[in-house]
């Protein structure tokens, strides 16, 4: 293939950034307003910037930072095709190749999956041996208890908050506007395209009270909500429109068993082990989703309050005899729900495993107005997806993944 001639074109300015209430902001219209600036809104504006940098940008975080907290700064941050159907693979290579190389330094490091049974199976493997070159991760598994094993040696892990605030960076730096502490919802355009945006700058009193210091109305063609959880609640209430998406709560404790750079992640019956800060963090199975109006409250063991939920709760004590040390005080249970850290997630089409539909997707909901969800496995194919609504919206049919070789 003939590489493209340099562009002689010079770069775009830099955007704007008001991250509070003293910078001076004059409203105007955008081309594009992305609600949320997490690890899906970011990688989209990032992407769009490179797609369509004549489109003008802003993008909205009601946080005091890109991804300052929620299901973005708890995700697992761990790639692999274990979860991705065949015909999605190529996505998901796509998004490990930009993992690695695209966003600079977000702790991206090839770690191998290995996935740990009770039964026999397809291309599975005897788990003693498959451990036996870490020998850290072998003292946590009763073989005798999960003596099958596979093995995804093309597995990595990351930090999906660096991702998120990378993308965001170079997005202003290619010439997008953000705008932080600012809580937004859209509101339809009569013709069906494009909308307002209702953006409230907030600021924090004396006492600490976060009040709506000054309200601005933005006229913007298309609109992208990338608010998460709270996208599908969005569509609903505040533009009408019934989705079929859902959200659950997921809580990540924490495992005190020392983990390196060259420990794998483990995972047996939906519970993932991720090697993390010199122990593990432990990403719980989700079996449905969480009902309308559930109000996430600690469990109890042996009679002691804890603070994961029961549902978490009794996933680690089915698993305590075939992973010894979540018997143990190794195990941080916490006292209360505030001990553990926790964010609700998306669920695309109310599922959370990918075969059955569970995966990111974008959604147009009207003709100017999009939702950008993630969910459970925007680790393994979230900057796909996020790419993909961009190039709609730039008006670009092909994509980089059907090209071998293609860039950004």
């Amino acid at each position: 293939m003939t590489p493209a001639a340099p562009s002689t074109a010079p770069d775009p300015p830099s955007g704007q950034v008001w991250a509070h209430v003293g910078q001076s902001f004059k409203p105007r219209d955008y081309d594009v307003v992305v609600l949320g600036a997490g690890r899906m809104g970011s990688a989209f504006a990032f992407y769009l910037r490179h797609l369509a940098p004549h489109l003008s940008l802003l993008l909205l975080e009601e946080g005091g930072l890109p991804n300052e907290d929620g299901a973005t700064l708890l995700a697992p941050g761990l790639w692999t095709a274990r979860d991705v159907p065949p015909a999605r693979l190529d996505e998901a290579r796509w998004t490990r190749q930009q993992l690695a190389t695209a966003f600079g330094d977000i702790s991206f490091q090839p770690r191998p999956l290995i996935e740990l049974f009770a039964e026999e199976g397809t291309d599975r493997i005897n788990a003693a041996e498959a451990l036996a070159p870490f020998p850290d991760a072998l003292a946590m598994v009763d073989v005798s208890a999960l003596p099958f094993a596979q093995v995804d040696t093309q597995a990595a892990t990351y930090r999906p908050g660096a991702v998120a605030l990378a993308a965001a960076q170079s997005a202003v730096r290619l010439g997008a506007d953000l705008m932080l502490n600012a809580r937004a919802h859209a509101v339809l355009a009569p013709d069906g395209t494009g909308g307002t945006v209702v953006t409230q700058r907030l600021s924090v009193t004396n006492t600490h009270q976060i009040i709506v210091h000054e309200t601005h109305r933005l006229r913007a063609g298309v609109i992208v909500l990338a608010l998460g959880a709270d996208g599908p609640h969005a569509a609903e209430h505040e533009l009408g429109i019934h989705t079929t998406h859902a959200r659950a709560y997921r809580q990540t404790p924490r495992l005190d068993v020392p983990s390196s750079d060259g420990t794998p992640t483990l995972r047996a019956a939906g519970l993932t082990l991720r090697p993390q800060n010199g122990g593990f963090t432990l990403i719980p199975a989700i079996h449905h989703r969480d009902p309308h109006g559930y109000t996430p409250t600690g469990g109890h063991l042996t009679g002691v309050p804890t603070g994961l939920r029961r549902e978490t709760l009794e996933d680690l004590v089915a698993l305590m005899d075939a992973l010894p040390p979540l018997g143990t005080e190794a195990l941080g249970l916490g006292r209360s729900l505030s001990d553990i850290p926790g964010a609700w997630l998306a669920l695309p089409r109310g599922r959370a495993d990918g075969g059955a539909g569970g995966l990111p997707l974008h959604q147009q909901l009207t003709g100017g107005v999009h939702l950008l969800l993630g969910g459970p496995h925007a680790d393994t194919l979230g900057l796909a997806v996020a790419h993909d609504l961009a190039a709609a919206v730039a008006g670009i049919t092909g994509r980089p993944w059907e090209n071998e070789g293609a860039g950004t």
